[in-house]
């Protein structure tokens, strides 16, 4: 990614309504559909600034990688961790059959390889692991901020499956989540698309706007893993060893 994007990770992490609410569904998601041991060992790939380490804490012991250097360095003083260096699809020094729980969050569309990758990371889960997968949806919501991120690709719901059996792996479950405010997030991706507009989309809003946008995005905490969701910004995963 830009290393704008990184910066304003580490600086809007923990206000951004994006941040906060996708955390809240994704623990929602982790809760109901995974069943994880009380000493679950944990690892996310493609950590970034470690906001997402701090909520998968309350299953288990987490482990973390983050191939971009201040990002992994942001992360280790914040997580108080050594945060791994370890590329997709190889991912050198990490152990195989070690972990109960693999967090790939908006990783894999950033991956030219995306079926080795997944070979890869099956090999590191435990017997009965789960892998939980998020990717951006819709192809033709491409836009700037896809361009910005250094996206090789949006998903479908076909595609996402396609590849994740062609790498041998089962999806136990599968959802589009941020649905709530899809029509407005495709109305302004349509419309920065054609004026031209560059750059990525991830600024703060005021205030009222912020949590607004919070509130909504969080309410699907309360549905996902429980009802079907219309279509998304995002889809979201769990994912076992066939």
């Amino acid at each position: 990614m830009e290393r704008i994007i990184y910066d304003r990770m580490a600086e809007l992490d923990e206000r951004h309504w994006w941040y906060r609410a996708r955390r809240k569904v994704l623990a929602s998601l982790i809760a109901r559909k995974i069943a994880l041991p009380r000493d679950a060992h944990i690892l996310e790939i493609g950590c970034g600034t470690g906001h997402n380490v701090l909520m998968l804490r309350q299953f288990g012991a987490v482990d973390a990688v983050e191939i971009d250097d201040d990002a992994r360095a942001v992360a280790s003083k914040r997580l108080n961790i050594a945060v791994g260096n370890a590329p997709l699809p190889e991912l050198p020094g990490v152990a195989e059959g070690a972990y109960d729980l693999i967090a790939l969050l908006d990783v894999l569309e950033h991956v030219d390889a995306d079926r080795d990758a997944l070979i890869s990371i099956a090999r590191r889960l435990k017997p009965g692991g789960k892998l939980l997968l998020t990717v951006p949806a819709h192809p033709w919501m491409w836009s700037a901020h896809d361009v910005a991120n250094h996206h090789k690709r949006r998903y479908t719901k076909k595609t996402l499956s396609d590849v994740v059996q062609a790498a041998g792996l089962r999806i136990e479950t599968m959802s589009y989540f941020n649905s709530i405010l899809f029509p407005l997030a495709a109305a302004v991706r349509i419309k920065d698309r054609l004026t031209g507009k560059e750059g990525s989309d991830d600024a703060l809003p005021p205030s009222p706007i912020n949590s607004l946008f919070e509130t909504l995005f969080g309410l699907e905490a309360y549905a996902i893993g429980r009802l079907p969701f219309t279509p998304g910004v995002s889809i979201g995963a769990v994912v076992s060893a066939t």
